[in-house]
This record gives C-alpha cells, structure tokens and sequence, in this order.
C-alpha cells in the first residue's frame, strides 16, 4: 500500500540565535535568527534529496512559532503534523551558538526547558498517523527533554512499528540533557523496536559501556537486538576549520561492513546539523532504493560533508549537486574548480 510519506520524524523545532562573524555571545551586539532542531535538519536533507518529508511536533501559537512553520515548509517539508500549543505559556526552544576558530571551540547555550513540544501527547494526532509513513525517525535529543515527551515518543515508536513501519533512531547522545546511564536504560528499552541505528562509536563507548573495534561494536548491537542496520560515523577534528569525515554501515542480513575514503579536510563553515545530515543522505539512500547499502554510504557521507560547508542548522543543496559531489569524490584524474 502507497504510503502519504517516505518519513516522518519527530522532535523539537528551535530558534537559533548566533552573532555573525566569529563574534563571540558575551561581546556581540547582533543575532541572526534560523531554524533548526535534529529531527527536522535531518528530514530536510532527505526531502532536498526527493523524498516526502513531514515533521512531528508541537509549536507555540504565536509569531515565533509561525516563523518556525514557515521555515518548515520552505524546506518542503510538511506541517502536516505540526499542532499547535495556545496556552499563556507557550514557548519555543532557543539556542545560542558561537563559531570557533583555532584554538578557540564553538559553544552553545541552551534555552529550552518547559517548551511547547513537551507538552506534545498521543491524543494530539489521529490514529491514521501511525500507517501514514515507510520510516519513522526520532533521536535520544527527543527522549531526554522531559518524562512526558519521552512517554510520547516511546508510544509512537511503538504504535508506528505495530504498522510495519521501518523505525531509524539517532543516539544523539547530550549530556546537557540526561547521564550516559539514563540514556542507555531508556534507550536499550526501545532498540528491540529500531531497524536502522544510528551510533558513533565514540557515543557507544561512553554511552553502552562498548569495548573492542568499532566494526566490533556496530555488529554487537544486531547481535543484541533485533537491529538491521548500523551506521556509524567517524569524524576527525583537525581544528574548529578543518575536518575529516566517514563513515561505516554494517548490515546484518548480509553480515557486512561498507566504507569509503573519507573526506578529507573539509573547510568548516558550520558543522551544526553535519551529523543530522548524514542521517538525510543514508535514509535517502535506503529508501530510495532498498538493500543498497553502498549508496546509503555514500550519499550520507557526501551529504554531510557537504552541511559542513553551509551556515545554519539547515542543509541546502539538491540531488543533482550531491550526486555531482560524489563523482568527484570517487574520481582519480582532475576535477574542475567551478562547477558551470
């Protein structure tokens, strides 16, 4: 049966607020306002890249909320199932983020605590939600904001696999917001429903108590649990500028790990939502066409390096410049500087 949407996803939409030009929060005079959130950087990568997108949440019925809305559906994402919190309360998530630069590090200060999507509960959607998708996604940011949005979420997950639905979760582990050992109680409670995990092995290590490879660990999960896939990205900090990035998937029905040359030095603009990316170009990947893990790969990781380049929580690109990022990625002779 035809489903309305190749991915749902659900999480908090937020308000980012920066000083512009490597300006730090405590001295600058000006903030430029942008949207962001895990779940919805993650979609909207997946939905540049053509699938049918909507974003799961809850915003405040007011102007910041419909800035959000806005920003949401320019996108092309769907606000299909954003509802809306019309108590004297309400109030959206905001962060503040600082660029680095050597040997100076990026830092955030988060400003989310009582917000509207805490609020979000089952009896706000309809029962047809649960058959209106091929993947649902959500992350560990979505379970640590509070008891009830984790009671939620669980539920969802549950009633969205009880339709067959394919279920992808991010660890997304922040320790701003729960301990290593509440995230891996809560979150080893939900991987018997999760086909496609998302784990770094740095979080694996220090959230689950993993030891041995990362190849290792990655199968240690499907061996655990019912898990199909396991994606499991690799980063190297050169400094706030300068990244290498790659990735490895293992999949368990075919007892296989596929990786590629990372990308090497990459020129950091903005790395916010660089992980969340990779998340857009994997599912995009296994979505669009199933039991190609090689291409999942490799469109997560030309996606991601790509986010690294754009400022904003947000991706912008299409699939015509992600496939063309891939070619030369594999390419051995000269590449041309402009692509024209």
């Amino acid at each position: 049966m035809k489903k309305d949407f190749d991915l749902l996803s659900l999480g908090e939409l937020m308000l980012r607020l920066s000083p512009p030009d490597n300006e730090r929060i405590t001295r600058g005079d000006t903030l430029g306002k942008q949207a962001g959130g895990a779940e919805l950087n993650a979609i909207t990568g997946a939905a540049m890249l053509g699938l049918r997108c909507g974003i799961i949440s809850k915003l405040p019925a007011n102007d910041l909320g419909t800035y959000i809305k806005n920003r949401v559906r320019l996108c092309g994402v769907s606000d299909d199932y954003l509802v809306y919190d019309q108590d004297p309360d309400a109030r959206l998530g905001v962060y503040y983020y600082e660029s680095g630069a050597y040997p100076r590090k990026p830092r955030i200060v988060y400003d989310r605590k009582n917000t509207s999507v805490n609020k979000l509960a089952i009896a706000d959607y309809e029962d047809s939600l649960y058959q209106a998708t091929r993947c649902f996604h959500t992350s560990g940011i979505t379970l640590a904001l509070s008891p009830q949005l984790r009671e939620t979420a669980v539920e969802m997950i549950r009633r969205f696999k009880a339709q067959g639905t394919l279920i992808s979760f991010d660890v997304n582990f922040r320790g701003n917001l729960w301990t290593g050992a509440e995230a891996k109680e809560c979150i080893e409670s939900i991987l018997p429903y999760v086909d496609v995990f998302f784990c770094s092995e740095d979080t694996a290590r220090l959230t689950f108590l993993k030891e041995g490879s990362a190849r290792e660990i990655m199968k240690s999960f499907t061996r655990d649990y019912p898990v199909s896939i396991v994606a499991s990205t690799q980063r190297i900090v050169h400094s706030p500028k300068r990244h290498t990035f790659g990735s490895i998937i293992y999949s368990a029905k075919e007892d296989t790990y596929y990786e590629e040359q990372p990308y090497a030095d990459i020129e950091v603009v903005d790395r916010i939502g660089s992980g969340d990316a990779y998340i857009s170009g994997v599912l995009y990947g296994l979505l669009s066409k199933e039991g190609d893990y090689r291409r999942a790969l490799e469109y997560g990781n030309a996606t991601s390096a790509l986010k690294n380049t754009i400022p904003g929580d947000l991706l912008s690109t299409d699939l015509k410049e992600i496939d063309g990022i891939i070619r030369e990625h594999k390419a051995t002779g000269r590449v041309a500087e402009m692509d024209r």
